[in-house]
């Protein structure tokens, strides 16, 4: 005998905005699935904590989002880190996403050449980016292999460079949109600026094998006007992707407008579920005892070259968290208390 259908409680959108989460759902009338990610105090204490050019602190919080919308579909204890590499004034960008919600991140950038560039007006992503990589690695732990795929950044911004993942090493169809802006707020009569961020990701993701083939990658060395074979892209998939390509990126990090009522607008007429939401936080993994130990780790004639004013002086890039150590202390002894 069939199985009786199960019904799938339904209820109105939640109207008010929950900062800091992460949420899971599907559109299973289309075969989609993805996450809406929305960040308020824990993309704002980051970014506000390093003072960064407005610019720079933008591309930093798209990396934000970014590597919570990929790190969180981790099923397991361990990290993502996201890192760019690249040619352009911000020379890095470092994500570290811990399972399960907690998120540091930093920026290594030329203050000179980002404030040219201001002055210029060249201040978007690819040209603060540059030419690089991507590479975003999963670590399970010490006792696990590293897996690690790689991505290359040719000027432009960092939803192509996912969208280019996906399709190279995923092959599957997939759309993020990133959004990252300043929200200025009235109190004890002046106003503070915070920052906010939001993103969605999309993905296709079909029951049935045969709708899941993707067109092959372009080999490369295909002699001139030799056609490759096309193959035409499932309605579904067409109807998702046009769906999220009119999200506006006020919509991605509105608190007027909850995620719930953001994927509503999107999917109503499909019918969209959604799951229960994760929360993040911003947390740096550092610690003195952690800095401690790495500086052990060190030859003596390294941590010689390290005294300054008669103390080894570490700061954490992800927190600026300062740690001081007297250099007989990190060698044969416990070190100091703070």
């Amino acid at each position: 005998m069939p199985e009786p259908d199960i019904a799938i409680p339904s209820r109105a959108p939640a109207d008010v905005s929950a900062d800091d989460t992460i949420l899971p759902f599907e559109v299973a009338a289309l075969d989609l699935r993805g996450r809406v990610v929305r960040l308020g105090p824990a993309v704002d204490s980051i970014l506000t904590d390093h003072d960064y050019p407005e610019p720079v602190a933008k591309l930093l919080g798209e990396a934000i989002v970014l590597g919570i919308m990929l790190g969180s579909s981790l099923k397991f204890e361990g990290r993502f880190i996201l890192q760019t590499q690249t040619d352009g004034p911000v020379r890095m960008l470092v994500v570290d996403f811990m399972t399960p919600g907690k998120v540091r991140a930093c920026a290594r950038f030329d203050k000179k050449v980002v404030a040219d560039a201001i002055a210029a007006g060249k201040t978007s992503a690819g040209a603060l980016l540059g030419r690089g990589h991507l590479a975003m690695t999963i670590d399970q732990g010490s006792d696990m292999s590293r897996y690690q795929g790689l991505v290359a950044l040719e000027g432009g911004t960092l939803e192509d460079a996912a969208h280019e993942y996906f399709l190279r090493s995923e092959q599957i169809p997939t759309r993020v949109r990133l959004a990252v802006a300043e929200e200025f707020r009235g109190g004890d009569g002046s106003a503070r600026r915070h920052w906010r961020a939001g993103g969605m990701l999309l993905q296709f993701v079909p029951r049935a094998p045969e709708r899941a083939r993707v067109p092959d990658l372009h080999p490369g060395d295909a002699p001139e006007g030799i056609a490759l074979p096309a193959m035409p892209e499932d309605d579904a998939w067409v109807e998702g992707r046009s769906l999220i390509a009119t999200v506006e990126d006020v919509e991605l990090i509105d608190p007027e407008v909850s995620a719930e009522r953001l994927l509503y607008r999107l999917f109503h007429e499909r019918g969209v579920r959604v799951f229960d939401t994760a929360p993040v936080r911003a947390q740096c993994s550092c610690s003195r005892e952690n800095v401690e130990a790495m500086l052990r780790r060190f030859s003596q004639d390294d941590r010689d070259h390290m005294v300054e004013n008669g103390v080894i002086a570490v700061t954490c890039e992800f927190c600026n968290g300062s740690y001081v150590f007297h250099p007989a202390d990190v060698a044969n002894g416990e070190a100091d208390s703070p």
